[in-house]
């Protein structure tokens, strides 16, 4: 029989309701309200392994420099929303991958996935690595660290699973640690706009995934943020496979739980044709670390 993993991804709008200019705490509740009906929604459509999208409780705020925003920060696994997950999972028995600003201490902040298992327990959690900061909107050293606790995969029981988170996207060094430590369906909850990245959405992470034989999730969230309208978040949540076919694909505009059934066996099937792993030639490569900006 098939080693399957059901799949899920959420990409999800801000509510139109919602005054981005107003107290910070109902917007984070009513995304976090929002989210828990499409959790609810993934439970019913059979998912094991769910993914949010990037700094899911709240919009994408980097488009600005503000100070306010640091009030979303929250401890992991300590924090209210890390906690309220691990209960959800438990609930719904499905391990989840769930986007937090976090805070480690004090004015140190970083953007960071928890990751729950299906018994609702804590497994641990990835800190993003690359940090964007570039005009327009897209202002983050201002407001996260770059990771420092390396590649984590974690066991499921359904597979091995990695976290990417957004702008990591763009560096294979990363992509090819989180496969040669096992990670055989790697997540990449994100929050980019249309433009140069809308190129490389359905492009790079393909690429990841032939490259290193794993399946991939790559979320996105919809719609346009007021009052930054620095671009559209064009949705285009997808999966794909290790030959990097897209097997299940989200809208443009519209909020959605994207699901696939994930062959695990297509792993070893990929890699016994394309010997990647085999042809390395790590010694080789020594100037890729020597060779400094």
């Amino acid at each position: 029989m098939a080693r399957t993993m059901r799949g899920g991804l959420i990409q999800a709008s801000i509510p139109q309701d919602v005054d981005m200019r107003g107290p910070i705490e109902p917007i984070k509740q009513a995304m976090i309200d929002k989210h828990l009906k499409l959790i609810e929604q993934a439970a019913a459509d059979g998912v094991n392994v769910l993914c949010l999208q990037e700094l899911f409780y709240g919009p994408y705020f980097c488009a600005e420099q503000d100070k306010k925003w640091y009030a979303l920060t929250e401890r992991i696994p300590d924090g209210p929303t890390t906690k309220l997950m691990m209960d959800v999972a438990k609930k719904y028995e499905m391990a989840i991958v769930v986007p937090i600003y976090e805070q480690e201490l004090a004015g140190v902040y970083y953007n960071t996935a928890a990751v729950i298992g299906p018994d609702g327990k804590y497994l641990g959690k990835y800190r993003k690595q690359h940090i964007p900061h570039c005009a327009p909107g897209f202002w983050e050293k201002f407001y996260f660290k770059p990771g420092n606790m390396g590649y984590p995969v974690f066991d499921t029981p359904w597979g091995k699973v990695g976290v990417y988170i957004c702008y990591d996207r763009h560096f294979p060094e990363g992509a090819r640690i989180l496969g040669l430590k096992g990670a055989e369906v790697v997540f990449n909850p994100s929050a980019t706009v249309a433009g140069l990245s809308e190129y490389l959405w359905k492009l790079e992470q393909p690429a990841h995934a032939v490259a290193n034989g794993y399946f991939v999730g790559a979320i996105n969230r919809v719609g346009v943020e007021k009052p930054w309208a620095t671009g559209e978040f064009y949705g285009q949540s997808y999966f794909c496979n290790p030959r990097g076919k897209l097997i299940a694909e989200g809208p443009r505009d519209e909020d959605r739980v994207v699901v696939a059934d994930l062959n695990l066996d297509e792993i070893a099937e990929v890699r016994d044709v394309w010997q990647f792993y085999r042809d390395r030639r790590p010694e080789a490569y020594q100037e890729l670390v020597q060779l400094l900006p």
